[in-house]
């Protein structure tokens, strides 16, 4: 990609991360942790990569997205709303009563969500359905799905796993958020799922190992996935815990937990910071 597309990428993918922190904040409840450091690739696929159209969500050739860890929908919900697909100003009713923004993505309210997920495991085995579907109804239809890196630790994971690479689901391509922190701290130590890409190329994925915030790295991986042949592909995305907001970075404790007013006013104002720098070059 051109440089001045891969800053319209930064540009597009700080402004998720403000609609991350202004749904969290008005909720005051949700997952802002892994939201961010998923964001650069929500930014990536429904600004660059996915053959979707906002105008209309149920499109039958569509590209689908399904976000197996569920609990991040603040990230793919403001990455909807930035690509059209509802108003900008909604997110700030999420998890509110009446709000069609639940706390996990709702297939039935939600314009642009390809599966209700929420169930930890669940995401990838709808993902294995949809890409065994569209090789059925001799459909070009490619399907993506992430996968947190704590979420791996659920058997269901890889029972989908066997299925992808036993039916040779190569229009299926799988992303491990990588960030290294799950709820309870460091997923190495409450039940480590090292080595990631070794124990998926066993299952028989082909596996890229990239720098989840490089925009460039994605699109090459992504690119190599689509020339992959007879078996599904993995892509494991090293990241960072909050992402963008300095006191969030690194850190377990906001995986689930909304910032509060003071905390609000100084994510929001490093992330203008970062967006008026980012403009300005």
């Amino acid at each position: 990609m051109t440089s001045q597309e891969k800053k319209q990428l930064q540009i597009t993918a700080c402004k998720v991360r403000m609609g991350i922190i202004e749904s969290t904040h008005a909720a005051k409840c949700g997952h802002p942790g892994g939201s961010l450091s998923a964001t650069d690739l929500f930014t990536y696929l429904y600004f660059r990569e996915l053959r979707v159209d906002p105008r209309n969500p149920k499109w039958d050739d569509r590209d689908r997205f399904v976000l197996s860890k569920g609990h991040t929908a603040p990230g793919l919900y403001a990455t909807l709303a930035l690509r059209g697909f509802f108003p900008v100003e909604d997110l700030v009713t999420l998890r509110k009563v009446g709000s069609y923004l639940q706390g996990h993505p709702n297939m039935n309210t939600v314009p642009g969500v390809d599966m209700s997920t929420g169930s930890l495991g669940q995401g990838i085995s709808c993902a294995c359905g949809m890409a065994l579907a569209a090789r059925l109804k001799k459909q070009d239809v490619r399907v993506y799905t992430l996968l947190g890196d704590g979420e791996i630790q659920e058997g269901q994971v890889w029972e989908a796993c066997m299925f992808a690479s036993h039916y040779k689901l190569d229009n299926l391509c799988i992303f491990i958020d990588n960030n290294g922190l799950q709820i309870d701290g460091d997923i190495a130590k409450v039940m480590s799922p090292y080595p990631i890409d070794e124990k998926l190329a066993a299952f028989g994925f082909h596996v890229q190992t990239i720098d989840g915030h490089d925009f460039d790295a994605i699109e090459a991986a992504v690119n190599t996935a689509k020339t992959v042949k007879g078996c599904p592909s993995a892509i494991v995305m090293k990241t960072v815990k909050g992402k963008g907001v300095s006191f969030m970075e690194n850190q377990a404790g906001w995986h689930g937990v909304a910032p509060n007013d003071e905390q609000y006013a100084q994510a929001m104002a490093e992330l203008k910071q970062t967006l008026t720098e980012l403009e300005g070059m």
